[in-house]
């Protein structure tokens, strides 16, 4: 059976290139941005809850370098601790591997910022010493972040509980996404072309970093 991953790569590559292009020609795309920006507005408005909002400013902290880096360390070094107890060849594979991701973050974030110099949601104009709001950092840092340490440690899990680290890890990044545009920190085109730009960080180490299986145990994958 062909692999998804080409055409996941695909994918998320040409959402990439398409939001990225509507956003260096301030194209009519952004029209997405400031209608779910309003809908975002008024419904938290009408809502009118402080847990709410507490919620969504403390998902967004999550994609702050603190705490996604350390524990992206911590992560690599537990599956490395993992991979150690299944015998698997270099075991030690996952700390450099996340070191790579933690990289990778600013090396793929601060030029786009630097480039596309986009103002957040309150327009107000940049100053000579800030980046811009595009792509989202936080979106990017927890997507790549959580992301790699799900994909070290899930790879010495069984099929299910690998699928269920999977589908935890997905729902908080889409939670700090979510809080981020919560609280009108970011448009949803930032957060977006973050996902999008994790996305094809870990499909590349998925592919060329990771082995595959890792250090899952013999016997473990049903």
């Amino acid at each position: 059976m062909r692999s998804p991953a080409p055409i996941a790569a695909a994918v998320l590559l040409a959402v990439l290139a398409v939001v990225s292009w509507q956003v260096a020609a301030e194209g009519p795309l952004l029209g997405l941005d400031r209608s779910a920006r309003r809908a975002t507005y008024e419904f938290r408005h009408q809502l009118h809850s402080t847990a709410v909002n507490h919620l969504g400013a403390a998902l967004s902290d999550l994609g702050g370098n603190v705490p996604a880096f350390p524990l992206l360390l911590l992560g690599g070094a537990f599956a490395a601790l993992l991979w150690r107890r299944a015998d698997t060849p270099r075991w030690w594979l996952p700390l450099p591997v996340a070191v790579l991701a933690g990289v990778l973050v600013p090396a793929l974030v601060v030029p786009g910022k630097a480039y596309f110099a986009r103002p957040g949601p309150f327009g107000v104009p940049l100053s000579a010493d800030q980046l811009g709001w595009y792509p989202s950092g936080h979106t990017a840092t927890s997507t790549i972040a959580y992301g790699t340490v799900a994909l070290l440690v899930g790879r010495a899990l069984a099929v299910r509980a690998r699928r269920r680290l999977y589908a935890a890890t997905a729902l908080l990044c889409a939670g700090v996404g979510w809080g981020l545009m919560w609280s009108d920190y970011h448009w949803l085109l930032d957060v977006l072309a973050s996902w999008c730009l994790g996305g094809l960080v870990l499909l590349a180490l998925a592919r060329w970093a990771v082995p595959a299986g890792g250090g899952a145990p013999a016997g473990r994958g049903h």
